[in-house]
C-alpha cells in the first residue's frame, strides 16, 4: 500500500538565527514536507535576526521574539523588554522565555524578567513559548498567575503532576527528537493528549551527536507516532493542526 505523503508540517521551535545557509536549510525543510518554521529569539540580537528572516521568507518563517533565561544581563533588560514590547505584534508568539534553575543567572533577576515578559504577552494576547528546566513548578505557577491564555512548555521533561496541571489548564507541551532516548520526555509525550502536543526540532540542538535541522522534524513525528501507536501521517496531521491553531498560522 502506498504511504500517505506527509506535507504541511510545522517545526514549532527552531533557532534559525544561529544557522548559516538559511536558503538551503529551508529548501531541505520543504523537501521533507516541513513548510513552516517558527523561529524563536533569545535576546536582543537574535530577535533582530529572527524578525529579519521572517521578512526574507514570508509564509515560511514565522517569528517569535523572546528573552531566554540563559541570556539575561541586568544592563540589557530594559532595552530588550522594550524591543519585545515594540515588535511582538509582528510575531506569532513570545518566546523563548522562562526560568532555568541550572544556570548561574540570579533567580530574582530571572523571576522579575519573566514576570515582565508574561505581562507583555497578556497585554498583547500572544501565545508564550516556555523554557522551564529544573523550574517546572515555579514556571507553571507564574504562567497561570499571569493569566496567560496560551502557552507551550517547550521540550517538557518534568514531573507528571505538574504536567497534569499544565494540561488541565489547556496549555500545550512540545516534543523533540529526544523522544528517542529520554525517558522523562517520553513519559510526558505518553501522558499528554496528542491534541495538546506540538512537534519541533529545537534546531540546531544536537541529538546523540547529530546536529538538527527543521527537515529532521520527521524524526520527532516518527517517535511520537510510535509512542501514541498511530501512523506517522496521522501524528503529522494532528500536530500540524495543533500548531496552526496555537500560532495562528493560516
Amino acid at each position: 500500500m502506498e504511504q500517505t505523503p506527509i506535507n504541511g508540517l510545522i517545526d514549532a521551535h527552531a533557532h534559525l538565527n544561529e544557522l548559516e545557509g538559511i536558503d538551503e536549510v529551508l529548501r531541505q525543510a520543504r523537501a521533507a514536507g516541513v513548510h513552516h518554521v517558527v523561529a524563536v529569539g533569545m535576546d536582543h540580537a537574535s530577535n533582530e535576526r529572527t524578525l529579519a528572516l521572517a521578512q526574507l521568507f514570508p509564509g515560511q518563517v514565522w517569528p517569535a521574539v523572546g528573552y531566554h533565561p540563559w541570556s539575561l544581563q541586568a544592563e540589557q533588560v530594559q532595552g530588550t523588554l522594550e524591543q519585545i514590547r515594540t515588535h511582538l505584534d509582528r510575531c506569532v508568539a513570545l518566546g523563548e522565555v522562562g526560568l532555568d534553575y541550572k544556570v548561574e543567572v540570579p533567580k530574582p533577576l530571572q523571576h522579575d524578567v519573566f514576570a515582565s515578559l508574561l505581562d507583555i504577552a497578556v497585554q498583547q494576547d500572544r501565545p508564550v513559548i516556555i523554557h522551564c528546566r529544573s523550574s517546572h513548578s515555579r514556571t507553571y505557577a507564574m504562567v497561570r498567575a499571569a493569566g496567560v491564555r496560551q502557552a507551550v512548555f517547550h521540550w517538557y521533561s518534568g514531573p507528571l503532576d505538574i504536567l497534569d496541571a499544565i494540561l488541565s489548564d489547556g496549555y500545550h507541551i512540545s516534543v523533540t527528537p529526544a523522544l528517542a532516548y529520554s525517558p522523562p520526555h517520553r513519559k510526558a509525550a505518553e501522558r499528554a493528549p496528542i491534541e495538546q502536543v506540538l512537534v519541533e526540532t529545537d534546531t540546531p540542538v544536537s541529538y546523540r551527536g547529530r546536529v538538527s535541522r527543521p527537515a529532521h522534524l520527521l524524526k520527532t513525528i516518527e517517535w511520537l507516532g510510535r509512542i501514541k501507536k498511530i501512523p506517522d501521517h496521522e501524528a503529522a496531521h494532528i500536530t500540524a493542526g495543533n500548531a496552526r491553531r496555537f500560532y495562528g498560522i493560516p
